[in-house]
């Protein structure tokens, strides 16, 4: 097994390392890479050699969400947008019914879309400079996946209604302290502790780990069934929006200035 490309996939005896792999954009994703990470996890479910996978992302940060190319195609394109929120539903029931362990490996910033990954991984390692972050209501949007689903079982509801509505980042330290972070690690070292994690689990007989893992989220698929079908269906609503371009546009107007 070995990819190259937007999503880096290899193995290495019963761990994959699946790398998202823009790191000239932050690892935003694009619509080559959301659709990548909505098909991948199929593949590695039926490799029965591997137990545990690696979850990172190249360069400077794990994943700074959407591109903005993408964004801006969402808001003015209804069959883009149906498509990709199609493939976002995906991606999260492919997440939360993979049946190996997945280690997340998070350095820089996870935002949006790169929060939602951390938050639907099994562990969590963060860097101490690291943090998480969902800013959809920031930015007009409805958040459709991941924060909205998952936050509220991981900590408080108040919490989560309170980093949902703000988009306010959560550094590395807060997010271990609100159930969102297994570790905390020095800059440079989460790669390395999350194959150590992931090599610990690798040793634990594989079915066992397989069965408890479903058990666990068990919790989390049901509590998602009624949660996820309207949230993106109220994303899309508001992904399409005067609201939401106004502020796409103010993005990219700001993005022209900076290049």
């Amino acid at each position: 097994m070995s990819e190259s490309g937007v999503l880096d996939v290899r193995k290495d005896g019963k761990i994959a390392h699946v790398r998202l792999n823009r790191p000239e954009a932050l690892n935003a994703a694009n619509p080559e890479l959301h659709h990548r990470l909505a098909e991948v996890w199929t593949e590695l479910a039926v490799d029965a050699s591997l137990h545990a996978v690696v979850l990172s992302g190249a360069g400077k940060s794990f994943c700074a969400g959407g591109d903005l190319g993408l964004i801006e195609s969402m808001a003015n394109d209804p069959a883009i947008r149906a498509s990709t929120l199609q493939e976002a539903e995906r991606l999260v029931k492919e997440l939360m019914g993979f049946p190996l362990p997945i280690i997340a490996s998070i350095h820089g910033a996870a935002v949006g879309l790169g929060c939602s990954l951390a938050s639907l991984s099994d562990v969590v390692v963060m860097e101490e400079s690291s943090f998480l972050a969902d800013p959809h209501v920031s930015v007009g949007l409805v958040a459709g996946d991941g924060g909205a689903v998952v936050w509220p079982l991981l900590m408080s509801l108040q919490r989560a209604k309170y980093y949902l509505f703000s988009g306010e980042r959560i550094p590395a330290s807060t997010a271990k302290e609100i159930g969102l972070a297994n570790e905390v690690v020095p800059d440079g070292t989460a790669g390395t502790r999350a194959i150590e994690i992931a090599t610990a689990f690798a040793r634990q007989p594989r079915q066992a780990l397989m069965d408890t893992k479903r058990a666990v989220n068990l919790h989390l698929q049901r509590a998602a069934q009624g949660v996820l079908e309207f949230s993106l269906a109220a994303e899309a609503v508001s992904s399409g929006s005067e609201e939401h371009r106004k502020i796409v546009q103010k993005m990219r107007e700001k993005a022209n200035r900076k290049s």
